[in-house]
């Protein structure tokens, strides 16, 4: 570990590290030019793309390639993710998550402790019926790539409701899936255009050289090693970042955490740096340093430039807060709504609808930050429309004026 003088970074620098490490000033291909090699790309720079069901404006784990990117074809997405060899893979890292399959298997911790880990009703599954949860795993194993729903019906030809022992009842095949997928028994297939989960074995969505790995894992005590290699990735995906930021990229505890950081500065992969209004901090070896950045993104509320709340109050003095879950009438900024990234700053807020009968993009309302530069203010119009022709919606419709 250093025991010099810290390096000395402004905020300013440290928005334009946290900028370029996100991919936002990679090149970006014409309009629906975008290939595999593209959403290879996004997906190294980022290392883990948030999912979440709300589809108010598009699944969010699309979002963060539009910002990157611009108009992209959404199936090259959906093969990266559904189709061998696969690039994503569904599980819990940040939150509901698409990470590489070389990711996965780091996330060991997660799946041993399920048990104890997981939500309540999958610990009560398991506890109170574990021979039915067997059975789920070998329905899926046996006939998947399967949704719980097709799950449910399977195990109602193969043991009626009420014959024998079984006596189980939607929620419970439900339950027993989810515990199934965190406890890494099964994995996913993907989804279907209702964004149900298609349950499936490890044989089928696991590489040979992943499936050996998991079947001849050590024990917990290598632990360790893995929470460097998650450290790793979000080092090099934040480019620079405190502890919280480093530890909370795939929720894993502050003290291991900890202990990752002390092991990469030792290796010199992290350097620290002193940011004034945002200390300790640590600069990935690797990281640009651009003099000026300028980018231009709408970006999804789950986008990972953004997880961090308290790095993106550090970092661009920007309170943000996600108010779906909000009562309406407690609603600030609005329901849906996207963060406007401009040159290095966080300049607006966006709240969007895709009004797919109507053909629309419907901009309820746009809040802007006090210092936003007055060209932010057609470059925003640009990126709607840009985000309508993505969407193949006809037209953007402004409640307020953006």
């Amino acid at each position: 570990m250093s025991t010099g003088p810290v390096r000395q970074l402004t905020p300013a620098q440290a928005r334009r590290i946290a900028i370029a490490a996100q991919g936002f000033l990679d090149p970006r291909p014409a309009p629906f030019a975008a290939s595999m090699r593209h959403i290879q790309r996004v997906i190294d720079r980022v290392g883990v793309v948030q999912i979440d069901s709300v589809n108010v404006l598009s699944r969010s784990h699309y979002l963060p390639f539009f910002s990157r990117l611009g108009p992209y074809d959404r199936t090259i997405l959906e093969r990266a993710r559904d189709r061998a060899p696969r690039r994503l893979v569904e599980y819990w890292a940040h939150e509901a998550s698409l990470i590489p399959p070389e990711t996965w298997p780091l996330l060991d911790h997660r799946m041993r402790r399920a048990a104890d880990g997981a939500w309540g009703s999958m610990r009560r599954i398991l506890a109170e019926r574990p021979d039915f949860v067997d059975l789920v795993q070998r329905e899926v194993e046996d006939r998947g790539p399967m949704t719980a729903r097709e799950v449910e019906v399977a195990l109602s030809h193969d043991q009626p409701r009420g014959k024998g022992n079984w006596g189980w009842n939607w929620s419970e095949v439900k339950q027993a899936l989810e515990y199934l997928f965190w406890a890494g028994r099964i994995s996913s297939a993907g989804r279907t255009a209702q964004f149900e989960r298609r349950y499936a074995s490890l044989e089928l969505t696991a590489p040979r050289q992943l499936r050996t790995a998991w079947r001849d894992r050590p024990g917990p005590e290598t632990d360790p090693d893995r929470f460097v290699e998650l450290v790793r990735i979000a080092a090099r995906a934040h480019g620079i970042g405190t502890e919280l930021c480093l530890a909370d990229y795939f929720r894993i505890k502050r003290a291991d955490a900890r202990v990752a950081i002390s092991r990469l500065e030792t290796a010199g992969e992290l350097i620290p740096v002193d940011v004034p209004g945002w200390r300790p901090a640590w600069l990935h070896a690797g990281a640009r340093i651009p003099r000026r950045v300028h980018a231009e993104a709408l970006l999804s509320p789950f986008d990972s430039l953004v997880w961090q709340r308290d790095r993106v109050h550090a970092l661009w003095d920007f309170h943000y807060r996600i108010e779906i879950y909000t009562p309406a009438h407690k609603r600030v900024h609005g329901y849906y709504v996207l963060p406007f990234l401009y040159g290095d700053a966080l300049v607006a807020r966006c709240d969007l609808k895709a009004d797919r009968a109507a053909g629309l993009l419907r901009c309820h309302a746009v809040t802007w930050e006090p210092d936003a530069p007055p060209d932010a203010r057609p470059a925003l119009e640009r990126n709607l429309e840009s985000m309508a022709h993505w969407l193949g919606l006809d037209h953007v419709v402004t409640t307020t004026d953006p």
